[in-house]
């Protein structure tokens, strides 16, 4: 069937549509409405299809395209839940569960008659994780159910003034009832309006006599002080102390139009500058029964290690790469036989810090000790020879995320994880390596589509082409105790020992036909020329990235800030 689908930004969840629409045989076309309603005139007149599906809309469909055409939106809440905040609503309102509705396009919002509905079970986190993981699971469901009903022509729409639908409408949350009083609201009230604000719109609040908006929040066990008052700093993130504890928050945005040149998301201590308080470091091996936040952990469980890390929007910092190629090394150093990487829920990797990059005195040379930090991790990845690395993929992955995913020996991948294995649309040429890896797993002529296309794939089709050796169908919720169990039984098969010394051989091998030195010579050349040359598009559609503004050589499909999470790049 011919699908079109009409989207304010080419996030998360549209890719994901795209690429499982894609999966199941349908000819799926994208079209961005946030340039106007022209363009997706245009488009529907150009392509016409047989469906449109609207999976993240911030603005209404004319009245003239829905009216002569099926329209279904992608609604994140239960039937009858109606407005724009509908996921905030239910972490602010710690609903156990929730749901994702597909619906008829009409004059009056999530008014429409459903097409169907999927429900899931909530999580204790931030929104766009919630977003990304249970939220898009029930929304893919529930667009291929609703995709199939409208192929098989019988199925018949139930309207929402039926007696089974509870219609609710639930106003926009305003930063008003999101701000924080920190003298007297307890730790738990502190996270859920963070969490219900994250990574879209964060909290308004003031710090240091600037207003910045807090995205992000985690909490402390340890330290304490004055409601309001900043206690310590951690590999870029702040404490703040509230009425009973004390919070981590990981990024800051200076509010716009207040002279900041960075108006964007960063990371927290990065934002305040010489007013970032002490650094209070924890050890990568954290001791049991604590509950505090860091970045990057490592622990062992008999022949296994685990190095988990998660950084905000999936994206890696020099100084994010620096750290996690320090706690890898310290892991190598551990007794273990398999080695895993990642393994959280929500993003794996999306490569180098477009914003810590944009925010730079010289973008060009912070992209270059960037990408070089990045190229770093990887090869020392690829050189390990004496331990299976397994890379676990509970979220998505782009660019140089994904070839940091392909250096390991396996990539495990759970199934509701999309991967864009390029770096075209952001009108890079790529490295970390990935001349190697790519090819190595899928090709010369697969590699060279995917980098050219440019495409999301699902994890479906990622396993079927090479890319991932194993889809692990669990729930986001239960991603890391299944590779628990997976590294475990890995660790104590026969055949280990020999696959471990085959690894060895065939690395040396490749190293006498191309040496790794070759090929990241090879790429950092072409990245030098790019980052270097102030005419290069990279800048710009950078710019317009970080920034969310439009950019005149973005393309439909170009990498959009996710509103209800991370950069999706």
């Amino acid at each position: 069937m011919d699908i079109l689908l009409v989207a304010s930004a080419f996030n998360s969840l549209t890719q994901r549509v795209y690429a499982e629409l894609t999966d199941h045989g349908h000819r799926v076309d994208v079209v961005l409405a946030s340039h106007g309603t022209d363009p997706v005139r245009a488009a529907v007149a150009r392509t016409r299809p047989e469906l449109i599906i609207a999976p993240m809309l911030k603005t209404a469909l004319p009245e003239d395209l829905w009216r002569e055409h099926t329209c279904l939106i992608v609604h994140p809440g239960p039937p009858g839940d109606r407005g724009p905040s509908s996921l905030d609503w239910a972490i602010m309102e710690e609903a156990p569960h929730w749901g994702v509705t597909v619906l008829r396009a009409e004059a009056a919002m999530d008014a429409g008659d459903i097409w169907a509905s999927t429900p899931f079970r909530t999580a204790r986190t931030g929104k766009s994780d919630l977003y990304r993981n249970e939220a898009s699971d029930a929304a893919a469901a529930a667009v291929l159910l609703a995709v199939r009903r409208y192929e098989e022509g019988a199925f018949k729409p139930l309207p929402q003034n039926d007696p089974s639908v509870r219609v609710v409408w639930r106003d926009p949350l305003r930063q008003a009832r999101r701000r924080i009083d920190w003298a007297g609201d307890s730790t738990a009230t502190v996270l859920r309006k963070l969490r219900a604000a994250d990574s879209q719109p964060g909290v308004l609040d003031e710090i240091l006599g600037r207003e910045v908006f807090l995205h992000g929040g985690h909490p402390e066990d340890r330290l304490r002080g004055r409601p309001g008052d900043l206690l310590a700093t951690r590999a870029g993130a702040v404490c703040r102390a509230t009425a009973d504890g004390a919070v981590w928050i990981p990024e800051l945005r200076p509010r716009k139009n207040s002279g900041d040149p960075a108006p964007f998301k960063r990371p927290a201590a990065a934002v305040l500058g010489p007013g970032a308080p002490r650094e209070e470091p924890v050890p990568l091996e954290l001791p049991a029964g604590r509950d505090t936040w860091s970045d990057i952990r490592y622990r062992q469980q008999g022949d296994t290690g685990f190095l988990s890390f998660s950084f905000p929007g999936g994206a890696m910092s020099t100084d994010h790469c620096r750290r996690l190629l320090a706690a890898y090394r310290h892991a190598l150093t551990r007794p273990t036989s398999v080695l895993v990487l990642g393994g959280a829920r929500d993003f794996f990797s999306n490569g180098i810090h477009l914003n810590v990059i944009e925010a730079a005195p010289d973008p060009g040379a912070e992209s270059w000790a960037n990408l070089n930090a990045m190229n770093d991790l990887v090869e020392a990845v690829l050189r390990t020879t004496d331990r299976l690395v397994v890379a676990a993929l509970g979220g998505n992955a782009a660019a140089g995320g994904v070839m940091l995913a392909l250096a390991a020996d396996e990539v495990w991948c759970r199934t509701g994880t999309v991967l864009n294995p390029h770096y075209r649309r952001m009108g890079l040429y790529g490295s970390e390596y990935w001349t190697y890896s790519l090819p190595r797993r899928v090709g010369e002529r697969t590699a060279g589509q995917l980098t050219t296309d440019a495409l999301p794939v699902s994890a479906a089709t990622a396993h079927r082409l090479g890319l991932v050796d194993r889809l692990v169908p669990a729930r986001a919720a239960e991603f890391a105790t299944e590779v628990d169990r997976l590294a475990a039984e890995l660790a104590g098969t026969a055949a280990l020992g020999g696959r471990i010394a085959a690894k060895a051989a065939a690395r040396a091998r490749d190293e006498s036909v191309r040496p790794l030195g070759e090929h990241r010579r090879a790429e950092l050349a072409r990245m030098h020329a790019i980052f270097f040359d102030p005419a290069a598009s990279y800048h710009a559609l950078r710019s317009a990235f970080v920034r969310k503004t439009p950019s005149g050589t973005a393309h439909p499909l170009a990498p959009a800030a996710d509103p209800f999470g991370g950069s999706t790049r």
